[in-house]
């Protein structure tokens, strides 16, 4: 793409660079505070400029010191409740003494792959094409009445070529080439569509060393996408008819869009205009970034509706789990796959990791079990609004152990190479917050483990002081958490499924990567038994089951297309030796797929005006250059705002 292309585009249409560049708001936000503190004396006398610079050093140095002198004047009830940092050899959350380990586990390993063909061969026999998968009725079902669009078989491509399973990659291969077909008059979801099928494609692109037919193919299912994205606003609707070419708002919510659907495109989409040098599909996602930074809650969490016409935030809840999650994931995804040079994802990230701490973080009564609860609106009696605290964590919330960790390692590192495990002085203090949070989350994910089959349940509940359960179960309750409705001898709740999700497996895999630690392998396998025991179908396939804490268990006739796309991937990859697809090379998205290694800086995004570099050179020292160059723009923005807001006009 042409730099007078690029630049003709910054100039026609607003962006975080115009109104709402993270270095422009730390520098408004530090003048406040320094305003604050000098106010009385600016208003008795003119500072001039060497006069100003001392005050501000003699309020940093104060700082400081007060920092050093009285540290829990600046911690948050929950950090003092967790304790304090220590500062020996092992970064808190590490267990001392442990020797990474990072070979593969070959007998695990196969067992996985095994699992996976065992999953797959039942598919290609009974369904091959359909969207989704019934074990037991051997038969497959489509997501419209117009038929499907493959779900499963771009779903699962890119995990046959990570496993060598090279007859079964030439056959969904081949039925990609002559049968796959996007002109479907339905209505599939945009952010589904996206994050499996278009991430499939693309990842296979990328494994296959570059087969044009999985880049044909998403470069036409991403046109046919991008209607969705025509509202007022700019946010995406959540529906599409790629036959019509033609959004469609969901009926169900009232035409409002979920928040983590409007911001979970952004990696696959942007990969896509990294490929083809089109840059549409990478500006219809900058866009639905820029309402949202513009749209931004001061605490940084996000409710889970947005109206696509006005682009603002409906009252609703907030949570980090369905319709909230995967909005968190990216904002640390989008900063790594930049490279770690948008300085906005990261500010976006590091606000909105804080006011969950702030916010949502809470202990269970009994164990000390670190949970996220839910913010519910409420209309008070006086009509005024307010939120009740839920303490309820959906499975899906599991991503967010092993996401704090690599944010960890990521956002909150101050060193350029982190080590395995890190070492205290590599990370910041929220770095060292976020890195013991995950810990901490993980422990609690497995302790929903501890069922009769050994498998979590979809939802769970916490104990909170005061809540009754004691009385009521006439001493029986359980002492942290449970599965709400469950009742001996009635029909199972909706909360009690196992539907083969891969959360915690997803968490288990990032935090063996970030330390070596074995346990994180052993946990895994305990999952994996698990799953092999109570989910698989003798005939061939995965079932989800209906109570994970009943044996023997009742099926659900159906297989989730992210059994083979995550939860297997997931487990084949804490399996294997860590040079297979390693964190510091590869971004994952939501549905574990890694469409895009690391795109430096050569994909510019939103935090700064500086202008595209040539995607194609070929010159070997143009990544420098472009570095130098880029340093240097951003060096001069710096100046700028720091003259314009730092020091006083005449």
């Amino acid at each position: 793409m042409a730099n007078s292309q690029i630049r003709q585009r910054r100039e026609s249409r607003a962006s975080l660079a115009d109104a709402n560049d993270t270095s422009k708001v730390a520098a408004l936000a530090a003048h406040q505070c320094l305003v604050q503190v000098s106010f009385e004396s600016k208003q008795q006398v003119r500072v001039d400029t060497n006069s100003y610079q001392k005050l501000y050093g003699v309020v940093v140095i104060a700082l400081i010191f007060l920092a050093f002198q009285f540290p829990t004047l600046f911690k948050s009830p929950f950090s003092r409740l967790l304790g304090d940092q220590p500062r020996g050899t092992y970064l808190r959350g590490v267990r001392p003494g442990v020797v990474p380990t990072f070979t593969a586990d070959e007998s695990k390993r196969d067992a996985v792959v095994e699992a996976f063909k065992h999953a797959w061969l039942a598919y290609e026999r009974d369904a091959m094409g359909d969207d989704e998968y019934h074990p037991f009725s051997q038969k497959g079902s489509n997501l419209t009445k117009a038929g499907g669009i493959g779900y499963t078989v771009a779903d699962s491509i890119d995990t046959m070529l990570i496993m060598g399973l090279h007859d079964e990659y030439e056959r969904a291969r081949a039925w990609v080439r002559d049968e796959m077909s996007f002109d479907r008059d339905g209505n599939f979801n945009t952010f589904e569509t996206t994050i499996r099928v278009l991430g499939g494609l693309l990842t296979a692109y990328h494994l296959s060393g570059g087969d044009p037919i999985f880049l044909e193919k998403a470069q036409e299912l991403g046109n046919r996408i991008l209607p969705a994205f025509e509202t007022p606003s700019g946010l995406p609707l959540s529906l599409i008819n790629l036959h019509l070419q033609k959004g469609v708002a969901d009926p169900d919510n009232n035409g409002f869009v979920s928040t983590a659907e409007v911001a979970t495109l952004q990696i696959e989409l942007r990969y896509l205009s990294y490929l083809t040098d089109e840059d549409i599909y990478w500006e219809k996602v900058e866009a639905v970034m820029v309402v949202l930074r513009q749209a931004q809650l001061p605490h940084g969490l996000a409710s889970i509706f947005v109206d696509p016409n006005s682009g603002g935030y409906r009252t609703a809840a907030i949570r980090l789990g369905s319709r909230g999650d995967s909005y968190y994931e990216y904002l640390l995804k989008q900063y790594i796959q930049t490279n770690q040079t948008e300085e906005v994802y990261r500010e976006m990230y590091d606000t909105a990791m804080t006011g969950i701490h702030n916010h949502l973080l809470q202990l269970s009564t009994s164990s000390n079990m670190l949970y996220t609860a839910e913010l519910i609106p409420e209309a008070g009696r006086q009509g005024e609004l307010g939120w009740r605290l839920v303490p309820k964590q959906d499975h899906l919330v599991c991503f967010l152990g092993g996401s704090l960790m690599l944010g960890a390692t990521t956002s909150g590192a101050v060193v350029d190479h982190v080590s395995v495990p890190p070492l205290p002085h590599e990370l910041s203090e929220q770095g060292k917050r976020d890195w013991l949070t995950g810990v901490e989350l993980i422990k609690t994910c497995m302790a929903t483990h501890d069922t009769q089959t050994g498998l979590s349940p979809e939802i769970v509940y916490f104990r909170t002081p005061g809540d009754g359960m004691d009385v009521q179960a006439k001493g029986k309750a359980p002492s942290d958490w449970f599965i709400k409705g469950s009742r001996p001898g009635a029909p199972p709740p909706f909360d009690a499924r196992y539907i083969l999700r891969p959360e915690t497996v997803e968490s288990l895999f990032i935090a063996f990567r970030l330390t070596g630690d074995t346990l994180y392998r052993d946990q895994g396998w305990a999952i994996f038994q698990a799953i092999e025991k109570h989910c698989r179908v003798p005939t061939g396939g995965y079932a989800s089951i209906k109570n994970v804490d009943k044996v023997p268990v009742e099926y659900e006739d159906k297989m989730e297309t992210f059994m083979m796309s995550e939860t297997l991937k997931y487990l084949y990859l804490l399996f294997s030796d860590a040079s297979v697809l390693p964190l510091n090379e590869y971004v994952f998205n939501t549905e574990a797929r890694f469409p895009v290694p690391n795109l430096r800086s050569e994909i510019l995004t939103i935090s700064t005006g500086t202008p595209t570099p040539d995607l194609h050179a070929h010159n070997p020292h143009s990544f420098l250059i472009k570095r130098l160059v880029d340093l240097s723009r951003r060096f001069a923005l710096y100046r700028e705002l720091f003259r314009q807001y730092y020091l006083p006009r005449a």
